[in-house]
């Protein structure tokens, strides 16, 4: 088991439902209720899952040939019941195809296992939706590194 690595993002008001997101390196994301050039925060966590996936697969795959197509889409359905405004049913669809050639032939052959590692095992995002992550909100004083 390794040592737990801290990961954080920042955020930062823009306007009424627009944020400025930052991470570590100073990378910055605009987020907001969609339909003006943003994302919203349901499609980021979609957006995380199927990326998470994605690049746990090309790894894998990737070494034994380069895809000429690879493609993946990420849904869920939006609900709300007792438990509150959720997602159901979400579901990552991999597509992906490659040269026919022997190398193109072994990474077809290992694509599925590779999906399979990557939502068994190695996707942060997707094993933390499904192992039901704790998320604590609290109250406190952030510095505004983002200024």
């Amino acid at each position: 088991m390794s040592e737990p690595r801290p990961r954080s993002v920042s955020l930062k008001r823009l306007s009424k439902g627009r944020y400025r997101a930052t991470n570590r390196h100073g990378d910055t994301i605009i987020v907001g209720e969609g339909g003006d050039g943003t994302f919203t925060p349901v499609e980021l966590l979609l957006t995380a899952m199927a990326a998470c996936s994605a690049i746990d697969v090309d790894y894998i795959v990737g070494k034994r040939a380069e895809p000429v197509s690879f493609v993946l889409r990420s849904e869920g359905l939006k609900v709300r019941d007792e438990g509150g405004n959720h997602l159901t049913d979400m579901v990552i669809t991999f597509d992906a195809r490659f040269d026919a050639n022997d190398a193109g032939k072994d990474a077809q052959d290992v694509f599925p296992r590779a999906v399979a590692q990557s939502h068994d095992r190695l996707c942060t995002v997707v094993r933390t939706v499904i192992l039901g992550g704790k998320v604590d909100s609290v109250v406190g004083r952030v510095a505004d590194e983002t200024a």
